[in-house]
């Protein structure tokens, strides 16, 4: 009896245990309250984008939100004058501990450059991603929102990727992955969603599933929560003495730890938060791994 009454204890004290989250409204006051909470802004050359290119931390700000009085943004700020050595692309991460559970951010896409012609093929991106170790590394884990306002990658069209990755070699380059590809230009704010669970993936924007992923393509070991912006290799416009330059803005980031959350509980989440004024929330565990933001 004894036994059984510890068991219902100890399993009732399982299930009201808190959720472990991450949360950010990127509401600090500088760039140095946002790298003291585990953010990491990219400096190191190398893979993906425009050979050459610079990795910019100065591409991070912090802004107030023109369109709602009090809440703040995290914006990056990529620019391009059609060479390698005149392109400067932006990366963000965080610490490398997330792996099954919910993933949402609200960011906005621009289909239009800040300043510049139109034209050169930008990504932009929301992502998780694991270090890869070596080419086709069997534990290569990456899950990928990419938006392609430009096209590229030998097709002009407008679209929005979701990709699970299986394993990659950079160089020469042999991906192995799944994606979906949602056509149609996304200019403007949207919730980006992943739901890791039970072997399965599953893709949402703005509520509405695009695809699930699953099988060989679902990670397998803790990632960074990322989001970069960058240039498409090949396909640039040409040579300019005027640099074109590209914003892409993030209101908030989510991870419920090892929760499915559905569209409506991601959003009561974050209204709850704000409701309550509570800015940030780091409840899930360190992984004790090496936390890079170099892919």
């Amino acid at each position: 009896m004894k036994a059984a009454l510890l068991a219902l204890l100890v399993s009732a004290g399982a299930l009201a245990a808190p959720p472990e989250r991450l949360f950010d409204d990127f509401s600090q006051a500088d760039l140095n309250s946002l790298f003291s909470q585990g953010w990491t802004a990219r400096s190191k050359a190398g893979h993906p984008g425009v050979e050459g290119a610079r990795w910019n931390p100065a591409g991070i700000s912090l802004l107030a939100d023109p369109a709602q009085p009090g809440n703040r943004l995290l914006r990056m700020t990529a620019q391009t004058d059609g060479s390698g050595a005149g392109t400067e692309q932006v990366q963000l991460c965080h610490q490398r501990k997330y792996l099954e559970g919910t993933y949402a951010a609200r960011v906005r896409f621009n289909d239009k450059p800040a300043a510049g012609v139109d034209g050169d093929p930008v990504i932009q991106t929301f992502y998780a991603v694991a270090p890869l170790k070596h080419d086709y590394d069997p534990r290569f884990s990456e899950l990928d929102w990419e938006y392609l306002a430009n096209g590229g990658w030998g097709s002009e069209k407008t679209r929005l990727y979701s990709v699970s990755w299986q394993t990659v070699r950079i160089e020469p380059w042999d991906a192995h992955n799944q994606q979906h590809e949602e056509v149609g230009a996304l200019d403007g704010w949207h919730v980006l969603m992943m739901q890791v669970g039970e072997g399965k993936v599953r893709w949402l924007l703005d509520g509405r599933e695009l695809t699930q992923h699953g099988g060989r393509n679902y990670p397998v070991q803790p990632m960074a929560i990322s989001f970069n912006l960058w240039f498409s290799p090949g396909g640039l416009l040409p040579k300019s003495e005027q640099p074109r330059r590209w914003q892409q803005d993030v209101d908030w980031v989510l991870h419920a730890r090892n929760e499915i959350l559905s569209p409506a509980q991601v959003e009561a989440a974050v209204l709850d938060y704000r409701r309550r004024g509570v800015a940030r929330e780091d409840s899930v565990p360190a992984s004790g791994l090496d936390s890079r933001c170099d892919i």
